[in-house]
């Protein structure tokens, strides 16, 4: 009999929701078969900053929301035998892993053990010129400032070697969102190389999994034209996948959202560039060939994905300190609203000009009864006693900080200085990253892969 592999997402994004994996993980415990869980958190931005969280202290740097994903679940998971893959992890997964123990004891959870995954960082295998002098992938520059954050996309192999330390949790930094799903198939499955519809498959299970409710209707939805029912309660879903490659994606029952052919299908469209050729470490997958069809309300069967040979190049990203944005926003309603908010924009520009600060400074006027209380519904019965509600926002991107802070240091003081009315100023000076995608031999990376166990 073919054994099914049951595979949950958690988590889409950094900052998904927190409650989404609770149905998720309800649903795998009564699966019989390998149940995994999986929180896919990593992007090019939250990567930097966690780099920059670990610059600054060596016990931070993995995902601000581990706690936040992983404490209300430890216990549950260990009782149903439910497996985590996830990258929470991000720029240190071994810090993770001890909070993870640490959040164990004080839970009086019996201890987990937990794999991490590292070798992902360029730098502990080129400096930095070196890695400046890599070809990028857009024809663009990598920029002039501070290295911060240098990471090659890795594949599922090292996470199927995790797996096979018999760990509960499997902590990653960055690899391929879709390795986080490949990476089980493997190693329930003992999919080679050589395999490459299946590890294809896997991909494409993957990639429909990775961005969490997306797949199961809150990304798809648009009121009238693609209705999708009690959003709020939205689903996460499940793949059901068996040793062939073929698979099942659903969600919990009794949860929101829809599964269709429809919200399948524009997932599995998501950032994709070639349907072709997806190029990821472990294959590239083909998806034109693919078929869904209904398997039950809400269960969507995939097959027909196509695999050949894996690039001969691996993706990383390099980014670097890039400068300051200063950017406020000031609300202005009433007769002549749109005047008064142009106005302001035009007295920040020629004030800073003053100053030769205005080159990169950008001001957009926007705005729809936010200054009314209960806002626009509260005034869908009567015609609105003015002509407009508008918000001027105002950006500057500079070097230092002080040109970004003077920007919002103008737009504040037009609550006495500038047009009539003003009011709910916002403002914030913030550091600047800026990313590049380089391509580097895949030789270079795979020997400084390696996988250890970090005991409580």
């Amino acid at each position: 009999m073919s054994r099914t592999v049951f595979i949950g997402c958690g988590a889409g994004f950094s900052g998904d929701r927190f409650d989404a994996a609770g149905p998720v993980v309800s649903q795998l415990a009564n699966c019989e078969g390998p149940r995994y869980l999986i929180f896919e958190v990593l992007a090019e931005r939250t990567l930097a900053m966690a780099q920059q969280l670990r610059r600054n202290n060596p016990e931070q740097g993995y995902s601000p929301y581990l706690d936040r994903y992983l404490a209300p679940l430890l216990g549950t998971l260990r009782q149903n035998q439910v497996r985590i893959v996830t990258n929470l992890g991000s720029a240190n997964p071994r810090a993770a892993a001890r909070r993870i123990h640490q959040l164990t004891r004080e839970q009086g959870v019996p201890p987990l053990r937990i794999a991490i995954v590292e070798g992902d960082d360029l730098r502990g295998v080129l400096n930095d010129t070196e890695i400046r002098g890599l070809p990028t992938m857009e024809g663009n520059e990598i920029g002039n400032g501070p290295l911060l954050a240098a990471n090659v996309y890795l594949g599922a192999q090292p996470i199927n070697d995790a797996l096979d330390t018999g760990a509960d949790i499997v902590l990653v930094g960055r690899t391929v969102d879709s390795a986080l799903v490949l990476g089980p198939l493997l190693h329930e499955f003992g999919w080679t190389a050589t395999d490459l519809d299946k590890l294809a498959a896997g991909t494409i299970c993957g990639h429909l999994l990775e961005c969490g409710a997306q797949v199961s209707g809150a990304y798809f939805a648009d009121p009238g034209f693609k209705d999708v029912p009690d959003l709020a309660n939205v689903g996460f879903p499940i793949a059901e996948v068996d040793e062939s490659g073929g698979m099942v994606i659903t969600k919990p029952p009794a949860t929101g959202g829809i599964i269709s052919t429809a919200t399948v299908t524009e997932q599995l469209l998501y950032e994709l560039h070639d349907p072709a050729a997806y190029l990821v470490p472990d294959v590239t997958a083909d998806i034109t060939q693919l078929r869904l069809h209904a398997d039950g309300p809400n269960r969507i069967g995939v097959s027909g994905g196509r695999g050949h040979a894996p690039p001969r190049q691996l993706k990383a990203t390099v980014c670097v300190e890039n400068g300051w944005l200063g950017e406020a926003e000031m609300s202005y309603a009433g007769p002549n609203a749109l005047a008064r908010a142009e106005l302001a924009g035009a007295v920040v520009q020629e004030r800073l000009q003053l100053h030769g600060l205005d080159e990169s400074l950008r001001v957009d006027v926007i705005g729809a009864a936010s200054v009314l209380r209960g806002g626009k519904e509260a005034c869908a019965d009567r015609p609105l006693p003015f002509d407009a509600d508008c918000r001027v926002r105002v950006c500057l991107t500079s070097q230092t900080r002080e040109p970004a802070q003077r920007v919002v240091d103008e737009l504040q003081a037009l609550y006495c200085s500038g047009p009539a009315a003003g009011g709910g100023f916002r403002g914030q000076v913030s550091e600047q990253l800026a990313t590049v995608s380089v391509l580097l031999d895949r030789e270079l990376i795979e020997p400084q892969v390696r996988v250890e166990v970090v005991e409580p």
